[in-house]
């Protein structure tokens, strides 16, 4: 997508090849256009074609939708693309496709949206959900940006290395901390404790921190530990 650029020196630039992958804007431009390409497109055309009941949720340029028939979701498939391309849009085929979602394909069916991988569960009711966890990619990105990270602060005051932990730590747990991920919620949080750990006694040439001298850190500086942020009202909203 196109935009103008404002600069510092408040130049605007028009690129002719849309703007940076990450950029700040992205979103933003995501949300305009796609709400004109696909939103109102499906709420208004596509849900009145179908045999069975469909949903889109959609965020920024990923998006998910569901049909209730499989038939649906092949003729939606095939006009997609071509509605995209009116707005100079294209869909990319690596990260498009169509699964069985469902109670009886629950051992084949998952999906990644958003940083994390839908499946279909038992609750404690015997009730089929949909169940949700950090997905594996995620999880290890966010591991290795984690060691990155450390990497890089070993060396500044303790106070300010604790502090940026508690922020890093506590967006972690507001984002992946739903209801059903309290395990991998905590198995990043396990990670990132003994990742800190070990290049904190990377500060000299010789282990100089012990690790119930580390607890005692991380008691001093209050650091959030791992918890469920969702609320259980808004979770049975969906």
């Amino acid at each position: 997508m196109n935009a103008g650029i404002l600069e510092q020196d408040g130049k605007i630039l028009h690129p002719i090849a849309g703007i940076q992958q990450g950029g700040v804007i992205s979103p933003v431009l995501a949300n305009i256009c796609l709400h004109y390409a696909l939103d109102l497109w499906f709420e208004k055309v596509v849900i009145y074609h179908c045999e069975g009941k469909a949903y889109i949720c959609r965020f920024a340029d990923d998006f998910v939708c569901a049909f209730q028939y499989k038939r649906d979701a092949e003729r939606f498939y095939e006009v997609l693309g071509k509605r995209l391309n009116k707005f100079s849009l294209a869909l990319a085929p690596e990260k498009t496709r169509i699964i069985a979602f469902g109670p009886f394909h629950k051992e084949k069916s998952s999906f990644e949206f958003l940083g994390f991988e839908f499946r279909w569960g038992m609750s404690h009711k015997g009730k089929n959900i949909i169940k949700r966890r950090t997905s594996r990619k995620k999880l290890k990105k966010s591991v290795a940006n984690f060691t990155a990270w450390c990497k890089g602060a070993r060396s500044s005051r303790l106070r300010k290395i604790f502090r940026q932990l508690s922020s890093k730590l506590r967006g972690y747990r507001n984002y992946y901390g739903l209801i059903g991920n309290s395990a991998n919620l905590a198995q990043f949080y396990y990670q990132a404790k003994r990742i800190l750990f070990k290049w904190l006694n990377r500060r000299s040439q010789r282990s100089s921190l012990s690790w119930e001298e580390y607890e005692k850190l991380w008691e001093r500086y209050q650091v959030p530990k791992p918890r469920i942020t969702q609320s259980r009202q808004i979770a049975m909203s969906f």
